[in-house]
């Protein structure tokens, strides 16, 4: 046994034997004053169903506001990141006809990841999903439940969309770690920024060229599924169309040691999104900024027919640039275009040409200007450390 091997175990049995101190000690203490059940959007093929989700103390964090403080937004990052999730709970789902027993993890996540017995028709593209916790309360509640969403999508729906998040639609400065921790921490979702265009031209992607479909979005990010609330109204906020979300548990486990890598989590969620609609082709959209690149090419060579293009938001160094084009060349030989785009237009522009979306959309993405970028000023406190 490695170093490593022997520093996971010692740290995973304590971050274990921790948890389940705070979980006694918060019993003896007279349990939780509010438990919430935190679902996730989910998705299903009719067939079968996949959900993810997880039960919390609820931390009361509040709406945010245009006009909320540093402090303010410090406070709801704390309460959002620090959480004390309730493990080995049992939660009923029932979802159309069927009634599933799910247990939280030790890090109070769940997950329904399953064939269904009974097919089904959706009536509509988001059905509805029906949660409540078997047996644990809160001290003031007298049953805890919440109904979900599940995304099925059409069968006229003409792809699938996958998208990463920070510095794809989220303007992020992710290769600047003290900006991304200011952005993080000190804003919210109504001040935060997305770049120019985005809504607009995912919208045109959601509607297909003739303006009929809803092809499905899914959001596959390494963001942690603490940010999923933030990440979600970040969306509503600035119109950027609603779609499932895969993202990132950092924490300890048997299985995981602080955290996957930024490459297998989101090569994984592609793979696990595309079993699930083994009948959709997809447009793959990410940025210059990380991995997506290496990742698409993977996900390219693994699946060559299934991949119809890809988009990359220009936001690295031009040093960058000669290892883009690279692995655009291996793309192409494998018939798949990647288009490293300097800005959204761009990329509508060839979306167009594809027949991807409606020509008329070009005029909404270049209209769609309300939203500036971050400037040098935007970032006082960290840029005098």
């Amino acid at each position: 046994m490695d170093w490593k091997s022997v520093f996971k175990k010692i740290a995973v049995n304590a971050e274990e034997h921790f948890d389940k101190l705070k979980t006694e000690l918060r019993e003896r203490l007279g349990g939780y004053d509010e438990i919430m059940i935190l679902p996730y959007y989910g998705c299903s093929n009719g067939k079968a169903i996949y959900l993810k989700g997880r039960v919390l103390e609820d931390r009361n964090i509040k709406e945010a506001q245009g006009n909320d403080s540093i402090w303010d937004n410090l406070v709801a990052s704390y309460k959002r990141m620090n959480s004390n999730e309730l493990p080995n709970v049992k939660i009923k789902a029932v979802f159309k006809d069927t009634e599933i027993e799910l247990i939280t993890d030790e890090e109070g996540y769940f997950t329904l990841d399953m064939e269904l017995e009974k097919p089904f028709t959706p009536n509509q593209i988001w059905e509805e999903i029906h949660l409540e916790l078997v047996e644990v309360r809160g001290k003031k509640q007298d049953k805890v439940e919440v109904v979900g969403k599940i995304l099925v999508p059409p069968a006229t729906a003409q792809f699938g969309i996958i998208s990463d998040i920070d510095d794809t639609i989220l303007q992020t400065k992710a290769t600047e770690l003290t900006k991304v921790i200011q952005l993080t921490f000190m804003r919210n979702a109504q001040t935060r920024l997305p770049f120019k265009g985005v809504s607009a031209f995912y919208k045109a992607l959601q509607k297909g060229k003739e303006e009929r479909s809803y092809n499905p979005i899914f959001y596959v990010s390494s963001s942690p599924w603490n940010l999923f609330d933030f990440l979600k109204d970040f969306c509503e906020v600035r119109h950027i169309p609603k779609g499932v979300f895969f993202l990132r548990d950092l924490g300890l486990s048997k299985d995981q040691f602080l955290q996957s890598s930024h490459g297998d989590h989101k090569l994984a969620q592609i793979q696990r999104i595309m079993a699930l609609f083994p009948n959709l082709k997809f447009i793959l959209i990410g940025d210059s900024g990380q991995h997506d690149p290496e990742i698409y090419l993977e996900a390219i060579q693994t699946y060559p027919e299934r991949v119809l293009s890809v988009y990359i938001r220009d936001v690295s160094a031009e040093k960058r640039d000669a290892e883009i084009a690279q692995i655009a060349e291996k793309a192409q030989a494998l018939g798949v275009e990647m288009i490293f785009a300097q800005d959204t237009l761009a990329a509508g522009n060839h979306a167009v040409q594809k027949g991807f979306i409606n020509e008329k959309a070009l005029d909404a993405i270049q209209q769609d200007h309300d939203y500036q970028e971050y400037s040098e000023f935007d970032f006082p406190i960290f840029d005098k450390l």
